[in-house]
């Protein structure tokens, strides 16, 4: 079922740049879909339009089937479900403390009292940031303005998540609390939609892959399909993640069954080499 679509959507800046091109695109319900394409491809565009920050200049948005309406009323609707974290939190944090922050969006949605109190608190300890609950936003390190701007958008319940590179600038400890977080959205009905250039970490948590190149997407498909088609990397500057580059190897040069499915990460394709060193029976 489709949760999110986009029908001839064309964006262009003040400047003449057309950021966007005639994209058709459908985001299935809790499907985790990848993002990817060189710096000035449309990703961020196309984003901000998802979530109704910039109006195309052509086409439509249809969330749950119906065009997204430009009103305050639509406006507020939208961005109630479908919720997006920049890759620079510093464009998204603005109030005094965090725990001021993360209750702003309820207000706005006039969700109040211990309704409110329950939520927030819930999500600052899921996000685990319960330790500087009264901390001014603007003196939290990288990482912590990072898991406060995703519980800003938790908080709210939505169907949709979207977040602009968000291992960005981020050290190894965060970035494993961040990609730990998307493993689990999912399980709880969340669509989640990344844009990344970690080809590695897209392979392993993607379910599809969008390629934008020049404001259009020239692919949109099944992860494994999408990383195994060096031609078509090439044309967004991409390679192919690393273990795709060795099990095409080891198959071409018989090591292992060209037959198996293409693994997502080098603990499939460690088990694929013992068996084939083995028994060569293939689970």
């Amino acid at each position: 079922m489709s949760i999110l679509k986009t029908e001839n959507l064309t964006y262009v800046y003040e400047d003449g740049t057309k950021a966007l091109n005639n994209v058709n695109l459908s985001v299935e319900k809790g499907e985790k879909t990848a993002f990817l394409g060189a710096n000035g491809s449309g990703k961020s565009t196309f984003f901000l339009c998802l979530n109704g920050i910039l109006k195309p200049g052509q086409g439509r948005i249809l969330f749950k089937d119906r065009p997204v309406e430009y009103s305050r009323k639509g406006l507020l609707k939208l961005r109630s479900k479908v919720g997006i974290v920049f890759q620079d939190p510093d464009n998204q944090l603005f109030s005094a403390s965090v725990y001021q922050e993360i209750s702003f969006g309820l207000m706005n949605l006039g969700i109040t009292g211990q309704e409110a109190v329950k939520r927030v608190e819930a999500v600052m300890d899921a996000m685990e940031i319960q330790s500087f609950r009264h901390k001014p936003t603007h003196l939290l390190s990288g990482g912590q303005k990072k898991q406060v701007a995703l519980a800003d958008i938790l908080v709210m319940e939505p169907e949709i998540i979207i977040l602009d590179e968000p291992a960005s600038a981020l050290d190894p400890k965060h970035t494993g609390m961040i990609n730990n977080i998307l493993k689990r959205l999912p399980e709880q009905g969340i669509t989640v939609i990344i844009a990344t250039h970690d080809v590695d970490y897209a392979l392993e948590w993607a379910d599809k892959v969008v390629l934008f190149n020049n404001g259009e997407v020239i692919a949109a498909g099944k992860t494994e399909d999408i990383f195994m088609d060096k031609e078509l990397l090439k044309q967004t500057n991409l390679v192919q993640p690393d273990v795709i580059k060795l099990y095409s190897g080891l198959c071409a040069r018989g090591i292992i069954d060209r037959n198996l499915p293409v693994p997502k990460n080098f603990d499939i394709l460690e088990e694929y080499i013992i068996c084939s060193a083995g028994s060569r029976e293939y689970v």
